[in-house]
């Protein structure tokens, strides 16, 4: 079985637990997820089964969405609502406060992680250290944010902000509890995240998501293949090319090839998933066996799936 899987990942459920389920519900070892989400997070993780775990490294990076509530008025040691309580702070900011502030985030700025994650620290996780009751200094590492829409404000009776609900599209490393804690310090006041939805992973949306128990019984109705999506699938916007007969064992072999290796030369979307000089590899009777990138006058090796 190779491919990916569109896991809804619940919550009460680690990202590591998914995949230990998964391997008991489907009989096999070789799985992988593809991006951690915190435990009360829930939604989407594309998880590679097979030969497909090779392509980890690759889907991690690829752009997400998130929907998260925000609280206002209260900052935690986690910095969402399964933390203890560090400081609370009155609010004095409008919806119109709010909206402004959003907008400046948008682009790339410099985000200090928060304690509970597993980033390292001298070869200790954050999030170690945390539990041991240690704070230490973070650096701020660029994060970039794509787009944020403002779906839900809620005000009290001043009109001052109680929560807001916002979709935020963002690149890899970004901390959404960090932004949350973020644009609270630029409204003067604080703020924490009160849940969150990973709406979208690349090109793996909530709505085609599946729950374990929707895995099992998709398994137990043996069809569970249709769900899959192939490797090939996932490189669909990238362009082609196609070995002759006689170079077929270069291909076979990853070797680097030259364009009078080729048959057949197809290019790519612009504005597609992968970059516009990465090509799907067939040998002469259309096997699909890798992926290659275009440098100069040669393809080179991105991934092989042999």
């Amino acid at each position: 079985m190779d491919g990916i899987l569109n896991i809804y990942k619940e919550k009460g459920f680690t990202s590591h637990d998914v995949v230990a389920k998964l391997r008991g519900i489907l009989k096999m070892k070789r799985i992988g997820h593809t991006g951690t989400l915190d435990p009360a997070a829930e939604g989407v993780l594309p998880v590679c089964l097979g030969t497909a775990t090779r392509l980890c490294d690759l889907l991690t990076d690829k752009v997400k969405a998130y929907r998260a509530e925000i609280v206002f008025g209260v900052a935690t040691d986690t910095e969402d609502m399964t933390g203890q309580i560090i400081k609370e702070l009155q609010v004095s900011c409008k919806e119109e406060e709010l909206r402004s502030t959003i907008v400046e985030f948008i682009g790339t700025y410099e985000q200090i992680p928060p304690m509970y994650s597993a980033i390292k620290v001298e070869g200790k996780k954050l999030y170690e250290l945390a539990r041991e009751g240690k704070v230490i200094e973070r650096q701020g590492r660029p994060v970039t944010i794509y787009s944020i829409d403002v779906e839900q404000i809620i005000c009290d009776e001043n009109g001052d902000l109680k929560e807001a609900t916002i979709v935020v599209v963002c690149g890899k490393g970004t901390y959404i509890r960090s932004l949350c804690r973020d644009i609270g310090e630029r409204l003067s006041t604080c703020a924490c995240m009160k849940s969150l939805v990973r709406i979208k992973s690349g090109q793996f949306e909530l709505a085609e998501s599946l729950k374990l128990s929707e895995v099992e019984a998709l398994r137990d109705e043996g069809v569970l293949s249709e769900h899959i999506v192939t490797v090939e699938q996932v490189f669909a916007s990238c362009g082609k090319i196609k070995t002759k007969e006689e170079t077929d064992k270069l291909l076979k072999n990853g070797n680097k090839m030259s364009g009078s290796a080729l048959l057949e030369v197809i290019p790519g979307q612009k504005d597609g998933d992968f970059p516009a000089n990465w090509y799907r590899a067939y040998t002469s009777n259309e096997s699909f066996l890798g992926v290659y990138e275009k440098k100069k006058a040669d393809y080179v090796p991105v991934k092989m799936f042999l």
